[in-house]
């Protein structure tokens, strides 16, 4: 199998949107892949801001620029650095790629849901990026937590990254880590976003690198929720919306959801 990354196949004829995907060979009268990542993986292309960020994740932006660029407080007088957790996969322009949202996805959840803490989160990724070789653990399809410290599953084990490698079973909470789509390298290529207050199941919404140039869409019709947000603030209905688009209204609906989440 090749390595480069071309496009996946055409996508539904009803999205009427971009997709990446095969050049036709005029000249030749079949289909041939344009490599449009240059070699690289589709999720290491910096496409966000660190305020898209934010707002697709729906997180404060105080916080994820912190994470990205690191942070100075003042503290009982004295000025105190925070490095940065998340390595921007273009540092000279702020940019971030998907796998940096994926990455701050996962930090997102050891944050609020097992309450790592931060100098803990970060001295298991240096452990991780140092001995294990990964260079985005955050990102990496095998990262375990058991709420109090990171792991990661190696050789069939599971490694307390954040003790130095010792081994220990721990209980595994998957909820955050199950949004997220691996492809057979281990890199991420989907991650289902958290709309409304239901963080356990995946919804209608998706954020897929190689269709829509990375902008969240309705998985079953490859429709930008933005798209779906401007055409009802032109006055069509939800249910005109869910039959040009064969899908359900209720899919309609979470994608405005998403929308106004966004907006806030």
């Amino acid at each position: 199998m090749n390595d480069r990354y071309p496009s996946p196949a055409a996508p539904n004829a009803r999205s009427r949107l971009a997709v990446h995907g095969p050049e036709m060979d005029s000249n030749m009268g079949s289909s041939r892949v344009k490599d449009i990542y240059g070699g690289r993986h589709p999720s290491t292309i910096p496409t966000y801001t660190i305020a898209d960020a934010a707002r697709m994740l729906s997180l404060p932006l105080a916080t994820v620029r912190a994470w990205v660029r690191g942070q100075t407080v003042l503290s009982k007088g004295r000025h105190r650095t925070f490095q940065r957790v998340i390595d921007a996969d273009d540092r000279s322009r702020r940019l971030l790629s998907f796998r940096n949202l994926v990455e701050i996805h996962v930090l997102s959840a050891i944050r609020r849901a097992h309450h790592v803490s931060l100098p803990k989160v970060r001295a298991a990724v240096r452990y991780l990026a140092d001995r294990m070789k990964l260079e985005h653990p955050l990102a990496s399809r095998r990262l375990l937590t058991d709420g109090r410290n990171l792991l990661i599953e190696s050789f069939g084990k599971i490694v307390n990254a954040s003790e130095s490698g010792q081994l220990e079973i721990p209980e595994v909470v998957a909820r955050f880590l199950a949004r997220i789509d691996h492809d057979a390298r281990g890199e991420p290529i989907r991650l289902f976003p958290i709309v409304g207050d239901d963080t356990a199941s995946r919804g209608a919404v998706v954020i897929d690198p190689r269709v829509n140039f990375g902008q969240p869409q309705l998985r079953s019709a490859s429709i930008s929720t933005r798209a779906l947000a401007d055409r009802l603030c032109a006055d069509e209905s939800i249910r005109d919306l869910a039959k040009d688009f064969g899908v359900s209204e209720a899919e309609i609906e979470e994608a405005l959801r998403f929308e106004l989440k966004r907006a806030a």
